[in-house]
């Protein structure tokens, strides 16, 4: 039996850090004067922090000198810590540590996959760092979600083929790039936002275990 290796994105899959995103963002656009709702947070999931700002100014109709988008970008990410320092486990969302400590205990090799910059700090907050054998963030890549390159390391690192790969995500370039990189997609939130995943779930609390060990056995 070929090994499995499980994949797991961060924000929105582990933890819901898209509203510390969004109140950051959000800071930034009033100081801006550029209105900017929840819903438009929504085209942020999963696309690094220079896209956003980029996104951002469009929307605002400014252009801006790259040593003030360099300084709007620090700013956004001070603010962003400020708000994970409080972070702890209370944060970890329903059924996830269920989730990793049952891979876990069969010695599935785990890795997370993630444009956060901050996603090791976060995990040592939440205290589940433990459980990945590997991690790959905004820091150990060039190129964002939809491409696959995230995915492709961390199969990589766990020294997993890629179809051999499963990949839990709640954006929509995040499925994107796991298809891309020819690995089981499971879209975690709404089914009808993330059609294109293999498997879809609204949360961890509705994933089977034997889901899992059939995954991992396949």
């Amino acid at each position: 039996m070929n090994t499995t290796g499980f994949i797991f994105d961060l924000d929105g899959v582990i933890v819901d850090t898209a509203k510390y995103h969004y109140l950051a963002w959000k800071k930034l656009a009033d100081e801006l004067g550029i209105e900017f709702t929840k819903e438009d947070n929504e085209q942020f999931k999963g696309v690094s922090r220079k896209r956003c700002l980029e996104i951002l100014l469009e929307m605002g109709g400014r252009s801006v000198s790259q040593e003030q988008f360099d300084a709007w970008m620090v700013e956004k990410n001070e603010d962003y810590l400020a708000h994970i320092e409080k972070m702890d486990a209370s944060e970890i969302l329903p059924d996830v540590a269920k989730v990793l400590e049952h891979l876990k205990s069969n010695k599935t090799p785990i890795a997370l996959g993630s444009a956060s910059k901050n996603a090791r700090p976060i995990l040592e907050k939440v205290k589940l760092l433990s459980y990945f054998d590997t991690i790959v963030d905004g820091n150990s890549v060039s190129k964002a979600k939809p491409d696959p390159e995230v995915f492709l390391i961390a199969a990589q690192q766990l020294n997993v083929a890629p179809d051999r790969c499963v990949v839990f995500e709640d954006a929509v370039a995040g499925i994107a790039a796991a298809n891309a990189a020819e690995m089981v997609s499971i879209g975690i939130g709404e089914s009808d936002v993330l059609h294109e995943a293999d498997h879809n779930f609204t949360d961890f609390t509705e994933i089977d275990l034997t889901f899992l060990d059939a995954l991992a056995n396949k």
